[in-house]
């Protein structure tokens, strides 16, 4: 598909008219009409508001050209996985599990490889096939290459080390002792739980990146804790399996 026709499907599926477009870029209605209809091509500051606008990458406005795959864990980019920058636009480098809101979320090869190796195992494709792939990609990817010059010097491993305590500190009857916390896109993990009134409710954004883990109880049966977290929030709920029936234990502010 080519620019024209990208810009032209989202102007259409967003309900925009080339004026109403051409007033959320500032540019004008002649200018939207020569994109659509391939005479020219927007610019690159105008490719970052139409970006930000369609909450789309500048790769697929113009065409997707190239195989993006994210430069930390290696796995292949699609729109809505894509990192994102403190101020809300894309970051092409990265998925959301490596980098969430202008912050590198690894920053151990091997803890990396840890999470990364049980999602990559199949009836094709050994546990240790996979730990041997990951274990030759990763240093030929820019961010370990480069892990000294975009590391925060430990600030984000020191702030999940004092979140960890802070949860084990709860002291939730039946939880093991957390040990790690993992990037996490809410997507994948806001469940819906019942209150008390009947009401059902999501306390997640699906497009945010958190912190959490799965733990096995200690007092064994059927279901698991859930811990999610960020700088506002501690979250805690259990669950059967595949996230059926939660409950929510504790929700707390920081």
């Amino acid at each position: 598909m080519e620019t024209k026709d990208v810009i032209l499907e989202l102007s259409t599926k967003n309900n925009l008219s080339q004026d109403e477009l051409a007033e959320k870029v500032f540019v004008t209605r002649q200018a939207v009409s020569r994109w659509e209809n391939g005479e020219t091509t927007p610019n690159t500051e105008t490719l970052k508001l139409l970006s930000k606008l369609f909450d789309v990458t500048i790769n697929t406005l113009l065409g997707a050209p190239n195989r993006l795959i994210c430069q930390c864990c290696g796995m292949p980019l699609e729109d809505e996985i894509t990192g994102k920058n403190k101020d809300g636009s894309f970051n092409e480098d990265y998925c959301k599990w490596c980098y969430a809101d202008g912050t590198y979320t690894y920053g151990n090869m091997d803890d990396l490889i840890n999470v990364s190796v049980p999602h990559m195992v199949s009836k094709d494709f050994s546990e240790e096939q996979a730990r041997t792939y990951m274990k030759k990609l990763l240093p030929t990817l820019d961010y370990w290459k480069r892990y000294k010059e975009l590391s925060d010097d430990g600030e984000f491993e020191a702030f999940k080390k004092r979140l960890i305590d802070e949860i084990n500190g709860l002291h939730i009857e039946g939880m093991p002792k957390l040990e790690k916390l993992n990037a996490l896109v809410g997507k994948y993990v806001n469940l819906t739980y019942a209150l008390p009134s009947g009401e059902r409710v999501k306390f997640l954004n699906d497009g945010t990146t958190y912190l959490g883990n799965q733990l096995e109880p200690e007092f064994g049966g059927g279901r698991c804790f859930g811990v999610l977290a960020n700088m506002d929030f501690i979250l805690i709920c259990t669950y059967e399996k595949d996230g059926e029936n939660p409950e929510l234990v504790l929700y707390k502010k920081r």
